[in-house]
C-alpha cells in the first residue's frame, strides 16, 4: 500500500497499531516512540474518518488510547489566554504578520503547546493518535512540536498523521514536506526522530 494515500489505511492501522510487540514499543532500542503516518492532503476527510473509526475499534478492544488536534489544542490555548474573541472579530484588519505572530507566541510548542499536549494526552494511555498537523501550518511546523515533545519522554507509542511526505537520509536527516510540495529544509538536529509508521510490518497473515 502506499503511504499517500487513505486507501486501505484504516485496515492496516488497526492491525499495527492494536499489534502487542508495537504496543511495547519492542524493536526500537533507545529510540523515541514517535511516529509519522503520511497521506494525501487531498484525502483529509478521508483520513479523520479513519482516525475516528480506528480511534474507537482500539478502545473496544479494551486499548487506553488518546487522540489529540493540534488545532484544536491552539484555539484552546487562545481562549484560555484571551485571545480568542479578538482573533474572531479583528482578524480581518490584522496584518497577516501580526496574525502570525500572535497564534506563533501563543503556541510556541516548547512552553505552551507541548505541556498543554502532555496534559490532554492523560496519564497512562497505550497509545496516543495527532491529528490537525496541516492545519497548524505555517505558524507551527510538525518537527517543532515534535522536537520539543521529545524531551517529556513519552512512555508510550505516539503516531502523528501527516498531510505530506517523510523521507530519511542514511546519514541521519529528515525531510518533512507539507501537503507534498511546499519547500522542506533538511532535519539535521541530533535529537529529533521519529519512524515512518509505513515501514512498520504487519502482522503476518
Amino acid at each position: 500500500m502506499s503511504n499517500t494515500t487513505t486507501t486501505g489505511l484504516d485496515q492496516r492501522l488497526k492491525q499495527v497499531l492494536s499489534q502487542p510487540s508495537f504496543l511495547a514499543m519492542k524493536g526500537l532500542a533507545k529510540e523515541i516512540p514517535i511516529f509519522i503516518q503520511t497521506y494525501d492532503p487531498s484525502e483529509e476527510d478521508d483520513l479523520r474518518r479513519i482516525v475516528k473509526g480506528v480511534l474507537q475499534g482500539l478502545k473496544q478492544e479494551g486499548l487506553r488510547v488518546s487522540h489529540v488536534d493540534l488545532f484544536d489544542l491552539v484555539i484552546e490555548l487562545l481562549e484560555e489566554k484571551g485571545y480568542l474573541d479578538t482573533v474572531l472579530k479583528e482578524e480581518s484588519s490584522w496584518s497577516k504578520s501580526a496574525l502570525f505572530e500572535t497564534l506563533q507566541n501563543v503556541s510556541e510548542p516548547s512552553k505552551e503547546l507541548v505541556p498543554k499536549l502532555m496534559t490532554a494526552i492523560g496519564k497512562n494511555p497505550q497509545l496516543t493518535l495527532i491529528t490537525g498537523s496541516g492545519r497548524i501550518y505555517p505558524f507551527l511546523r510538525t518537527h517543532a512540536v515534535i522536537e520539543a515533545l521529545q524531551p517529556e519522554m513519552v512512555r508510550h507509542p505516539v503516531v502523528i498523521f501527516f498531510p505530506g511526505e517523510y523521507s530519511q537520509d542514511a546519514d541521519g536527516g529528515s525531510y518533512l514536506r507539507l501537503f507534498g510540495s511546499t519547500p522542506s529544509t533538511k532535519i539535521y538536529n541530533a535529537h529529533y526522530r521519529a519512524t515512518n509508521l509505513a515501514y512498520f510490518d504487519t502482522p503476518s497473515s
